[in-house]
């Protein structure tokens, strides 16, 4: 059996270092747990890497890690990038530190020169610093939200954005063909410090990040006047966002930013939160009984890596705090700033917002009433950035916003990935405007429901882990699309497009069309009265994801439609 092959390997290998030899003596005679540790490589996709952190070629380690690096290393060298360079940045997730360093000291053997953090960093700023020093890469090592067991390895490239095609299959292919650690080159610090090679960055950036947040300020004055009334309840979750988000609201003079103490040191045990993600509910319960001690009008938390942002808004006819979803917040912001654009004279005739296939209709409508662009793109933030480049390469569009369901958001161009700092300080800026104005965050979003329709989304999730997992979701996607449904529940189908074979169907007709779009495993369904779900399996975790979106006639009723068509949905996978 190959996989008990590998784990024999490693434990006799005098390559391997004696804690990884040790952690899996321990587990000798453990069949199942030595297969899920050695039955496949952890896969270097087009995020990079994402696993449990532990021994094993299917787990986050010293190895894994270097043979990304030397992987990624020997793409940087074909492209004669060297000298300009690699930024590397890390979260609060254990084993950070240590793998941004390994990454770095790998990197450096191979002749090519480090900016490293000195200290955790957003990720969003690691974006920033990619373009602002002239980069030729980036690295971000983070699991960003997912669960404590977790780290993980982003890659991205010179314009600040993660990797694309066609760079991302030709790192991926390097990686691959790293077929022994013996092939990961490394030297010691102090050697690479000696050549040049080594770098340490810190605040001369975090002051650059800031300068260009400041600039993308709208109503300078209406924080001003507000800066005494409005409070603010502010979580980082333990990660990387406490001290550039605090950092931002003080210097835009909001006085009464509230931390939860529990969540405000770095921890990568993540104590207080079973998963440190701001689309759980549960992750705001201390943040909530904060909010009401304080009587907070807004709560605000970011992930780990402080690229996602979750918001629940003080409802004062009932003194609830009320859920954002990230569409939500996200459509709030958009309204925000389109609308102040345009008061302001500064929305460009060929402005753009961009957003995910996944994300909410409304965004169709907002668009038409601001007489801008939409375009829409895969699922994950990668392709916003992409088209961000595009946009100052061909001059067609102007960047807006962007945002995707999950949590994340863009206001300016200063980095090429979702940004949770930014998204604070717009968020804040957007509280204190409405709040001069005699309105909650609450009250504004139903001003928005009631200008564009009730637009409801929702996300569920199947978790099927290691290999027979994979094999089943595989199976799941394969019987969807062999076997494409022409009512979902109350819900005709109009058309299914496969981004697998960028493919549009329509059911009445059957006349197809291209989809201009790169090739993913995903199904999406145009269902009647502007509904619609998708499938996607997730890039980075053992799930199968299913989205949904409904139109309703009040929020009520947009509640129990997206419940039913979610219900009707997961019916496809029995």
């Amino acid at each position: 059996m190959e996989y008990l092959e590998k784990y024999e390997q490693w434990l006799n290998n005098k390559m391997f270092d004696e804690q990884t030899k040790t952690e899996l003596a321990n587990i000798k005679g453990n069949n199942e747990e030595i297969k899920d540790r050695f039955y496949k490589d952890l896969e270097f996709g087009t995020a990079g890497l994402r696993g449990i952190i532990g021994a094993g070629t299917n787990r986050m380690n010293y190895y894994t890690v270097g043979k990304a690096t030397q992987g990624l290393a020997n793409f940087i060298i074909k492209e004669k990038g060297e000298k300009q360079g690699v930024a590397i940045a890390y979260d609060s997730r254990r084993m950070s530190p240590e793998f941004s360093k390994r990454a770095a000291l790998i990197l450096n053997a191979n002749g090519i020169k480090t900016y490293l953090f000195d200290s955790l960093r957003p990720t969003p700023e690691l974006s920033f610093a990619v373009r602002e020093l002239g980069c030729i890469a980036g690295i971000v090592i983070t699991a960003s939200h997912n669960p404590p067991e977790y780290n993980g390895y982003k890659v991205y490239w010179a314009d600040g954005a993660q990797i694309i095609a066609p760079k991302d299959k030709q790192i991926i292919t390097e990686v691959n063909n790293i077929e022994d650690y013996s092939e990961i080159k490394l030297i010691s610090e102090e050697e690479a410090k000696n050549k040049g090679l080594f770098n340490i960055i810190g605040k001369e950036i975090d002051d650059r990040y800031m300068e260009e947040l400041h600039k993308l300020v709208l109503n300078p004055e209406a924080i001003k006047e507000m800066a005494k009334d409005i409070k603010i309840v502010y979580t980082p979750f333990n990660g990387t966002g406490n001290l550039p988000a605090r950092r931002i609201l003080d210097e835009l003079g909001f006085e009464n930013v509230y931390v939860v103490p529990e969540q405000e040191m770095p921890d990568g045990e993540f104590t207080t939160l079973a998963y440190p993600n701001p689309e759980d509910p549960k992750a705001f319960e201390l943040a909530l009984k904060l909010a009401k001690e304080v009587e907070a009008d807004i709560v605000l938390a970011t992930d780990p890596d402080a690229d996602r942002l979750g918001v629940y808004a003080k409802d004062v006819k009932t003194g609830e705090y009320k859920a954002f979803t990230g569409n939500m917040s996200g459509l709030l912001i958009a309204e925000y700033q389109l609308s102040q654009r345009k008061e302001k004279g500064l929305l460009p005739q060929n402005g753009a917002l961009i957003k995910t296939i996944v994300s909410s209709n409304m965004a169709d409508q907002m668009v038409k009433e601001y007489n801008i662009k939409l375009i829409e793109v895969l699922t994950g933030f990668k392709y916003i950035g992409e088209q961000i480049r595009v946009f100052e390469q061909n001059h067609k569009y102007e960047y807006i916003f962007g945002y995707e369901e999950s949590y994340g958001c863009l206001v300016g161009t200063h980095a090429r990935d979702k940004d949770a700092i930014v998204a604070v300080m717009a968020l804040c800026e957007t509280a204190a405007y409405y709040k001069k104005h005699g309105l909650t965050l609450w009250d504004q979003m139903i001003n928005i429901y009631n200008k564009y329709g009730y637009y409801r989304e929702d996300l569920a999730s199947i978790t099927l882990k290691g290999a027979d997992g994979a094999t089943k979701i595989q199976n799941m996607m394969s019987k969807m699309r062999n076997n494409p449904p022409v009512r979902i529940g109350r819900w005709d189908v109009k058309a299914v497009r496969d981004y697998r074979i960028q493919e549009r169907k329509e059911m009445m007709t059957g006349n197809t069309s291209k989809i201009d779009l790169p090739t993913s495993n995903v199904l999406y369904y145009e269902l009647s009265n502007d509904a619609w779900c998708c499938a996607r399996p997730s890039g980075t975790e053992p799930k199968i994801k299913f989205y949904i979106g409904v139109k309703g006639n009040s929020l009520e009723d947009s509640k129990q439609q997206a419940e039913e068509l979610k219900a009707e949905v997961l019916k496809l996978t029995e």
